[in-house]
């Protein structure tokens, strides 16, 4: 199949083959046709798939055939990071350059003067962040009541994030008579319940996760004791000339903080990225990193779906995700353009509920790995642990006895394996 089957306008046709696209991924081939019929669409399915032109091209093709002498905006794309409308916006670019459409991002970290100038002009595509965009529809700077399409993409991120109250408020200024589109990487049961709250009678679209692309990833397991343990194998592992540029991962803020002060003051160049940053300073944190000036980034999952950077040598799961579809991402940091990667998870006991959901999810097992002095002293215990047996409980009118010799002192009675339904009585 060609992206010409879809019957696109010519222009979109002549952006997609400059970009260098042949065929549609599964995503696209099964988005596009539905997206066009004006049908609601719920789809599942990782980033790296080719999601994002899954709903921008079939858009783009909707603006250009169905002009609008409306201020807009049209089309509402939301996103949960500002990294990722980052990413959408130059994708629609990149798509629509041979279109006459005027798309602009909302997020937070941009001054309120430039972004109150962006609405001087009509608006096609308006990509945003939940906050942001609340908020300056608060204040009345912009009108829902003329869309025709809006998506909610990495919607199980933002469920995660917290952001459906928003969401919710922002679906409800509009006129609910637009087209919805909703992306998300698994179809749990909260996802499934905020789509049947914005979406009427979706075509569901599922592509299962192909985690074929990893085979050039050398996965690891190595076992540790508590967060001193994890810190002394991470030293560890920093220290070896094998580690060109990695990224560490973490679950939180605080920590990726902490861990980039550690690594500096070893003398390591290293940055932390995560939501508390500034955007000006995020940008110069991912570009200086681009470019090689940092050996060690430490993000939390903020950085999992936002950097394309192709000569990491290692990830490190410093924290297990909460999610197995973040496992994924984080890990499709290193490996790419054919080189060769390593990803390394330390496991704590409180990390290995994550790491069997992962398992499941990947359908693979992962090797567990250990540095020789550096064993986890809980491993043995971990394989193998011994339940205590519950033993036998006696029972007669209702008192349960523990043992035999106390039932006998008091009665004779049949013993009963387990706990009793009977109540005691009531004195």
């Amino acid at each position: 199949m060609s992206f010409q089957t879809f019957n696109l306008d010519a222009s979109i046709l002549k952006a997609i083959q400059e970009a260098g696209y042949d065929q549609p991924t599964p995503i696209q081939t099964k988005s596009i046709p539905e997206i066009m019929l004006n049908k609601h669409v719920l789809a599942s399915a990782q980033t790296g798939t080719g999601k994002t032109a899954a709903f921008v091209l079939p858009i783009l093709d909707k603006l250009t055939k169905n002009r609008s002498e409306g201020r807009g905006p049209r089309v509402l794309i939301v996103s949960p990071t500002r990294e990722l409308a980052t990413q959408i916006t130059d994708s629609i670019k990149k798509y629509s350059r041979y279109l006459r459409i005027n798309s602009i991002t909302i997020t937070g970290g941009i001054s309120y003067g430039l972004q109150n100038r962006m609405f001087s002009k009509p608006i096609d595509i308006l990509v945003a962040t939940p906050g942001r965009l609340l908020d300056l529809y608060q204040q009345k700077k912009i009108n829902f009541k003329g869309l025709e399409v809006m998506i909610l993409d990495e919607a199980d991120r933002m469920l995660d994030m917290g952001f459906v109250p928003d969401i919710r408020k922002i679906y409800n200024a509009t006129s609910k008579k637009q087209q919805m589109l909703m992306f998300s990487a698994t179809f749990d049961p909260p996802i499934q319940k905020i789509a049947q709250e914005f979406l009427t009678n979706p075509v569901t679209i599922s592509i299962k996760p192909d985690v074929s692309g990893h085979k050039n990833i050398k996965q690891l397991i190595y076992f540790a004791d508590n967060q001193s343990h994890k810190q002394q194998m991470l030293d560890h592992f920093i220290k070896n000339d094998e580690v060109t540029q990695a990224i560490i991962f973490t679950a939180t803020k605080r920590m990726a903080d902490q861990l980039s002060d550690q690594l500096y003051h070893s003398d390591i160049k290293t940055s932390a990225l995560h939501g508390d940053m500034s955007q000006g300073s995020r940008t110069k944190t991912i570009n200086r990193f681009k470019r090689n000036e940092t050996k060690i980034l430490v993000a939390t999952d903020l950085a999992s779906r936002g950097i394309d950077v192709k000569n990491i040598s290692h990830v490190f799961n410093y924290d297990m995700p909460r999610f197995a579809e973040d496992y994924i991402h984080r890990i499709g940091r290193t490996g790419r353009a054919n080189n060769k990667g390593i990803a390394i998870s330390l496991v704590s006991p409180t990390d290995r509920e994550f790491l069997r959901k992962i398992e499941r999810f990947t359908n693979l097992k992962i090797e567990i790995a250990s540095i020789p002095g550096m064993e986890a002293t809980i491993l043995k215990e971990a394989k193998a642990p011994k339940r205590k047996s519950k033993g036998r409980s006696f029972v007669k009118k209702g008192k349960v006895f523990k043992n035999e010799a106390n039932a006998k002192k008091r009665i004779r009675s049949k013993p009963v394996f387990g706990k009793t339904n009977q109540s005691a009585p009531s004195r």
